[in-house]
């Protein structure tokens, strides 16, 4: 089994290897690819020393699984040059997801719906698949209808440059900006490029990805928010069901939901954090109430590790169902 990893010197890229890593992942050979620049670099996997190589070499060695997370325009130039040469790519950008010949996949709610075939299958937004992990199992029980979601999402969602932008600016260091304003002890309502109804690619990503996973018929309409944070990405969500619903039995499903880990209990301030979602693989879920002004309608907050069970955890998980299930064999 060859395992290739597409911007493996990136920041998704090193979760992804420390993903692989713990769950041990069922491998013979690991490729680590990069750009150009980065070719040669050294870089350490269970104590064994590998050297990055470019696009080219690394289709040329055919690996039998392909993750990228090196941007969009990276995947739609080479994922369909990784698949012509028998690659299944497990893709972290936006590049695939909405078109309709492709897959997109939370193992956990639609991993069944992949096939020997698919070739290049995507994985969610991160603000989306946190999101989607606990409405899943509650749609299915009372029937969603529509809901209203806003974001409070971390600085590590944009990258190394983020990062640097808020420590430079913690430190009094004037720098490059990965954002138009400052973002130390700021929110900025504005995640991605706004779009021409008003919305930005995020806001709109929340929407059309929630409906593509789980039913074409629930409303979604999004706010996403960049709050200083450096990783940990938070949701506040109002729920709208076709049906009602009761408060204990809620908590029991999404207790015994696989992935979901409840933190719920205000008399001894339990809830969900970024701080406590740190390299961790769950998406945990608290504040759980009804909301008084209308009926069947239920308010929540969603917290997940956005670099973890937002991107390189779903995409491992992926890869695991695809090993499991003999979907691709080396």
């Amino acid at each position: 089994m060859k395992v290739a990893v597409v911007g493996a010197t990136g920041l998704v890229g090193n979760v992804i290897l420390e993903v692989l890593a713990e769950f041990n992942f069922p491998m013979d050979d690991l490729i680590l690819v990069a750009s150009e620049k980065s070719v040669g670099t050294i870089m350490k996997f269970k104590g064994k020393e590998y050297s990055v190589i470019g696009m080219n070499d690394a289709v040329a060695a055919k690996p039998d699984i392909a993750i990228f997370s090196a941007g969009g325009g990276t995947s739609l130039e080479w994922a369909p040059k990784f698949a012509a040469v028998g690659t299944t790519v497990i893709d972290n950008s936006s590049a695939w997801r909405m078109d309709a010949d492709k897959k997109l996949v939370v193992p956990e709610i639609n991993a069944n719906v992949l096939t020997d075939n698919d070739k290049i299958i995507a994985n969610p937004n991160c603000s989306t698949i946190q999101l989607v992990m606990v409405l899943a199992p509650l749609h299915k029980k009372y029937g969603v209808k529509r809901v209203v979601v806003s974001t409070y999402q971390s600085i590590s969602g944009t990258g190394a440059k983020a990062i640097k932008q808020l420590d430079n600016e913690k430190a009094g260091i004037k720098g490059e900006m990965a954002y138009p304003y400052t973002i130390n002890e700021n929110c900025l309502p504005h995640c991605d490029t706004f779009l021409d109804n008003g919305y930005t690619k995020e806001e709109m990503k929340l929407t059309n990805e929630t409906r593509k996973i789980l039913d074409p018929a629930i409303n979604v309409t999004a706010t996403a928010v960049r709050v200083p944070v450096r990783g940990g990405h938070s949701e506040a969500v109002n729920i709208q069901f076709e049906n009602d619903f009761d408060l204990n039995e809620v908590r029991a499903i999404l207790n015994n939901t696989p992935g979901v880990t409840l933190k719920d209990n205000p008399d001894t301030n339990t809830y969900p954090m970024p701080l406590f979602a740190k390299d961790k693989n769950d998406v945990f879920v608290g504040r759980i109430r009804r909301d008084e002004s209308q009926p069947n309608t239920l308010n929540l907050w969603i917290v997940a590790d956005n670099l973890r069970k937002g991107a390189a955890t779903n995409a491992v998980q992926i890869a695991q169902y695809l090993v499991e299930k003999k979907l691709v064999e080396a």
